[in-house]
């Protein structure tokens, strides 16, 4: 049941955070902000999602992580609503850069590690890549559902929807979600009584720093944080953040680019999950290795203009 109602949570929150990418066209058709100004707000949002997210792990254990969730949806689900009323540029930054962007942080990548340390001991390494696919499939479900509001009634029923299934969450983690076994009286799965995680107390802001001071010492953290910098730059940065209004671009659809960008989701969602049942039996570092390298040499194919590939990709979006 923690397991189902994280799943909804995180799949919530991830497709609620894409849909900035949708308002670009729309925003600049209404106001005449450019896609620079827009993508600004994105840029403030990813900063604070990435940034809160050691100090959203610290309030989880200070705090319990049920009580962290509501809040963070109430955030969510506010910067929408007032999204759906603003008429000047800063007031984006505000409401969908900081209001949003804090919301989302807390139920971050982290949100994910957190159950899954505290609610698994076997089968850990898949419970991760399943939760961590729930922001794939969020982007594979809202996605496609916000362009068509965007391009029917109209952009502000993006922020409505936005805020209405924020707060359509809330009463599953409230009746679902518990901080720990220990609440239930349990044991984690495929764990001991040592495996137990309590809640811990004092100033949460100093243990996240205190982490950090521990953590940067070690070559292994910064070389993941590279590594997922470049990796977040490649996809949320550019890909989900611009695909939409550089398809329109090429005169596309919000819809049928909306389209595309699920699908992507999709095939996100196979490779996470994947992922999470190989780290279980193999070593991650080697993972990663050929995860970037496929990576890379997609995007050295699809930018090659006499690739046989990228003709046909490039073929099919101008037929759409």
């Amino acid at each position: 049941m923690v397991f189902a109602a994280s799943f909804i949570t995180l799949m919530g929150a991830a497709g609620f955070r894409s849909a900035a990418s949708v308002l670009q066209v729309p925003l600049h058709d209404e106001f005449g902000w450019s896609r620079g100004s827009v993508a600004l707000a994105v840029s403030i949002n990813v900063l604070l999602y990435g940034f809160i997210g050691p100090f959203a792990a610290a309030w989880q254990r200070r705090f319990g992580l049920r009580r962290v969730t509501v809040w963070a949806l109430v955030l969510m689900a506010a910067g929408a609503f007032g999204t759906t009323q603003m008429t000047h540029l800063w007031q984006l930054y505000l409401l969908w850069g900081v209001v949003v962007g804090a919301g989302s942080g807390c139920m971050a990548t982290v949100f994910a590690a957190t159950v899954a340390a505290r609610w698994f001991v076997a089968q850990r390494g898949l419970v991760t890549g399943v939760l961590t696919a729930a922001s794939a499939s969020g982007q594979l479900i809202f996605v496609p559902i916000l362009t068509r509001l965007a391009d029917g009634p109209g952009w502000r029923w993006v922020g409505l929807a936005v805020g209405l299934g924020s707060l359509g969450v809330v009463p599953v983690v409230v009746l679902f979600l518990r901080n720990s076994p220990a609440d239930k009286g349990l044991l984690p799965y495929g764990g001991s009584p040592a495996a137990v995680i309590h809640e811990a107390k004092g100033n949460p802001i100093a243990a996240a720093l205190e982490a950090f001071d521990v953590a940067r010492r070690s070559s292994t953290f910064w070389w993941l944080f590279a590594s997922f910098a470049v990796c977040g730059l490649s996809t949320t940065g550019l890909i989900q953040t611009h695909f939409i209004s550089a398809a329109h671009d090429h005169g596309m659809t919000g819809a049928t680019a909306g389209g595309y960008l699920a699908f992507i989701g999709g095939f996100d969602v196979i490779g996470t999950i994947a992922s999470g049942w190989l780290t279980d039996r193999w070593d991650p570092r080697k993972l990663l290795l050929v995860y970037y390298a496929f990576r890379g040499l997609s995007l050295f194919v699809l930018d090659c203009p006499s690739s046989s590939l990228a003709s046909r990709v490039c073929s099919r979006l101008e037929e759409e």
